[in-house]
């Protein structure tokens, strides 16, 4: 069996075909290459019996044989891979054993403890670009490079003076300025400094470096912002520099320090603390008590508690969706609070609920998903490549063409796990994610859990099963009042408390309510051990702008949101057949249902006694219109009144990575609005069309049937909305259909058509906030109820609403137009209260 040498910057390694080797970031792995473009646990190398095989382990960004990105392929001497970067990232040169012999052998460093450098492969010095600064030259090798490759070096510390960005780590990368030039920034080759970040728009901003010495930032109308401090700059605006203000570009941060560029890549080794949390409520109530605690990089912590002691409170505010009334967290030596717009692209949240549409097949609904979250200029393919990585990686793959709702639960929590991978989050916060499982599905959750811990990622989860927390490698535990009761290793949890079992501790908490758990904690050798330095780590120090009102900016304009959530909503409704069906049936039930009142009878304006000659009332008119209004009132309200309240979760999470609340709230109102209106024309056309009714409208002459049906239409959009208010609401779907059917009734007592609104003090003036009585009375000037359906105890009077006269007609449609309108606004209002409250702030 031959064996195989391998080669990258300037190291070989000699693989024995008797074994499997790792290639990765991982100090522990055979084959180490830090490089922040390698995943944690990268690829595999093996040798199968025939050859040499190289498989793809899931990575973030991928292996490349060739320029081609692949999962599995043959290699051998002579082959050429890179990794992260089908161009620069690091290359690795493979040949026979024979022709390794004038090189010496050398083990993986990680085992010698030598530092690889930057591992990015070094151009063979092309010619500086005209007008940039060349940087000190690094070790060559052969291998493409990007447009200024060579102005890249890794730097072993910080510039002295400089204050530090992501705590004591050193900057990824260096590049050098030149003054009066120009850098680009963005995800397009051409650009001088490119980032592989779905993040950053292909051409996002540029760095000015002006002849006076100065530096600006200039955004060049990217998706996702460009933020200096955290604070995000206007769109096509610009920012002047100093020398503590970081810049924030996607995943990257940026530092000027004397004349060059240092920048921050983040690939997942963040630090995360909480630092004093304290929540108070209504009434002075503390639900959340001086909570401190830090989480150690690429690692997984569990929260644990009996019910009552904060836990959902304290992550609500370490994701920001409810910050703390004091306190601060800290996102790797930065405030989330005051830099929540930037930061929020890397943070990840899995509600206890899922967060996609179970209607829809997980490649479908993930696809939605990317491209309301990457920037307007990703193109398909590149979305595409993105969703079949992070399928790969949860080995959710086979499972791609299911529609999630045939998933088993634990699989849909990978699906949602799935979703909130496609940003790449640094790190990520679960709510319950083994909520319902079986313990096997605990188990399966929580290894996927680990595995994202171990590939780079900070991962918090919020449980109550405490089967596996030996996977952990802290544990939170919190006690009744919201106080922490002991944050450290799960192994030692137990002894820490004293008793044999979890349910002995539960109970405990139970029993001794009143009894000082934080008071006990804070005594131990296990807070002096695990939680003592928190409060020594300083915020960063950096100029923080005054508090203002956060205006994220969008990744996708507000059109091309409403045209994606408007083509996902009608792929939601296409793939609920019972839904479809009922659509369709329930305008043609209520329309045939008014076909069975006096049906040999018309609708004829004044119909006359043929014994008397004398005009008689019509009752047949007036309950036929209160049918069919009855029926387009329910059917409208029925179609919206638990659409927002079941995707509530959804548009929370989405809201919080830039949806727009208006192009979510339109995209309901046209799909909904279109069913509900096509409805409406079913009911009128039904009921009105096998009727007599008079040969001339008062607006569109002839066409009477449809100036009778407008009405209707406008009547079910109008209800439409309020269903919509109706949904946002309430707290559970179960209370939609009691007010739902409030609603319909009534509807039915203000229409007019069971006994005389006008002249009734204090009642006619409540029925104008009543949509059926606008649209009733506008369908009763085209059909004169003023004669058709006298005022039996006052002849004389009549109402002006029903006025034969084309100018009531169009008043009573504008009013129930306003009135869609008004619940409109009012939803929109109501819907700002299901926001991360950072972002209302």
């Amino acid at each position: 069996m031959p064996e195989l040498v391998l080669e990258s910057n300037g190291r070989t390694w000699t693989l024995d075909p008797s074994r499997t080797y790792t290639l990765g970031r991982d100090p522990q792995g055979d084959i180490v290459l830090d490089d922040a473009r390698v995943s944690w646990r990268h690829a595999t190398i093996a040798f199968n019996g025939r050859s040499w095989v190289i498989e793809d382990v899931g990575s973030t960004n991928g292996t490349f044989v060739q320029g081609q990105r692949i999962h599995q392929v043959e290699i051998g001497p002579g082959s050429a891979v890179h990794l992260g970067n089908a161009t620069d990232g690091p290359r690795l040169n493979l040949t026979a054993a024979a022709a390794a012999v004038a090189q010496p052998q050398q083990q993986p460093y990680a085992a010698q403890g030598a530092d690889p450098g930057w591992g990015r492969p070094a151009p063979q010095q092309p010619a500086p670009q005209e007008g940039w600064q060349q940087a000190p030259s690094i070790p060559q090798q052969q291998g493409p490079v990007g447009p200024v490759e060579n102005l890249v070096q890794k730097v072993p510390g910080g510039a002295a003076g400089a204050p530090p960005v992501h705590g004591d780590r050193s900057p990824t990368t260096f590049h050098q300025f030149a003054l009066g030039r120009v850098m680009r920034i963005g995800r397009s080759l051409e650009n001088d400094l490119v980032v592989s970040d779905l993040q950053v728009s292909r051409h996002h901003a540029e760095f000015h470096a002006t002849p006076d010495g100065r530096f600006e930032i200039r955004d060049l109308g990217s998706h996702n912002g460009t933020y200096v401090n955290g604070q995000p700059i206007p769109k096509g605006g610009s920012a002047q520099l100093g020398p503590t203000d970081i810049v924030g570009v996607g995943h990257s941060t940026f530092r000027i320090v004397g004349d060059r560029l240092e920048e921050f890549v983040d690939t997942g080794e963040v630090s995360f603390s909480a630092r004093h949390l304290t929540v108070t409520v209504d009434g002075g109530k503390q639900i959340l008590k001086d909570v401190s605690f830090g989480v150690p990089e690429k690692s997984l912590v569990a929260v644990i508690g009996p019910s009552g002691s904060g836990k959902s409170t304290l992550l609500k505010a370490l994701t920001g969706y409810r910050p703390a009334d004091q306190g601060e967290v800290l996102y790797d030596n930065r405030n989330l609070y005051k830099q929540f717009a930037e930061l929020r692209q890397r943070i990840g949240l899995v509600p206890q609920d899922d967060i996609l549409h179970k209607e829809l097949t997980v490649k479908k609904a993930l696809t939605y998903a990317a491209k309301l979250r990457f920037p307007a200029d990703t193109t398909a393919a590149e979305r595409e490549a993105r969703i079949d990585e992070v399928l790969r990686e949860l080995k959710l793959d086979i499972h791609a063409d299911k529609k999630v709702t045939s998933l088993s639960g634990g699989q849909r929590k990978r699906v949602s796990v799935a979703l909130e991978l496609l940003t790449k989050p640094s790190l990520i916060f679960l709510d319950e994610p083994t909520s319902g499982l079986d313990p096997g599905m605990d188990r399966d959750v929580m290894q996927l859990l680990r595995g994202l811990a171990d590939d780079g990622r900070t991962v918090l989860v919020v449980t109550h099963s405490v089967a596996e927390l030996a996977l952990c490698d802290k544990l939170l535990v919190m006690a009744p009042g919201g106080s922490v009761a002991y944050f450290g290793p799960p192994e030692e949890a137990l002894n820490f408390f004293g008793y044999d079992s979890w349910a002995d501790v539960f109970s405990a908490f139970e029993n001794y309510r009143d009894y000082d758990w934080a008071g006990r904690w804070k005594g131990s050798q296990h807070y002096q051990r695990y939680a003592a330095d928190i409060d020594a780590v300083a915020p960063q120090a950096v100029h923080m702008p005054p508090p203002q009102a956060i205006r994220p900016p969008k990744p996708q304009s507000w059109g091309s949101q409403l045209l994606t959530l408007v083509r996902r909503y009608c792929a939601v409704i296409a793939s609920d057949k019972g839904f479809m069906a009922l659509t369709v049936i329930l305008p043609a039930v209520l329309g045939a249902v008014s076909l069975l009142i006096d049906s040999d009878k018309g609708l004829l304006v004044n119909p006359v006694n043929p014994r008397t000659g004398i005009p008689v009332p019509n009752g047949t008119a007036t309950t036929v219109l209160l049918i069919l209004s009855v029926g387009a009132c329910f059917a409208g309200a029925a179609n919206s009144v638990r659409e927002l309240i079941k995707e509530r979760v959804i548009y929370e999470r989405e809201r919080a990575t830039g949806l727009s609340r208006s192009a979510y709230l339109m995209s309901k109102v046209i799909v909904l609005g279109a069913i509900t209106v096509l409805q409406g024309l079913m009911v009128g056309v039904i009921g009105f069309s096998s009727r007599e009714i008079p040969d001339q409208g008062l607006i569109l002459g002839h066409a009477t049937l449809v100036e009778l049906c407008l009405p209707v239409m406008a009547l079910g959009f109008t209800s439409m909305m309020v269903g919509l208010v109706i949904s946002s609401l309430v707290k559970t779907a179960e209370k939609t259909m009691p007010l739902l059917v409030m609603f319909a009734i009534i509807q039915v007592v203000f229409t007019g058509c069971l006994f005389t609104l006008h002249g009734t003090a204090g009642v006619n003036e409540f029925s104008y906030l009543m949509p059926s009585r606008w649209a009733v009375a506008a369908a009763g000037t085209t059909l004169d109820f003023n004669k058709i359906s006298p005022n039996t105890d006052d002849p004389t009077s009549t109402d002006p609403l029903w006025d034969h006269q084309a100018s009531a007609w169009s008043m009573d449609m504008a009013a129930l137009i306003a009135l869609g309108v008004i619940c409109g606004f009012l939803v929109a209002r109501f819907l700002r209260r299901h926001e991360p409250e950072v972002m209302r702030k």
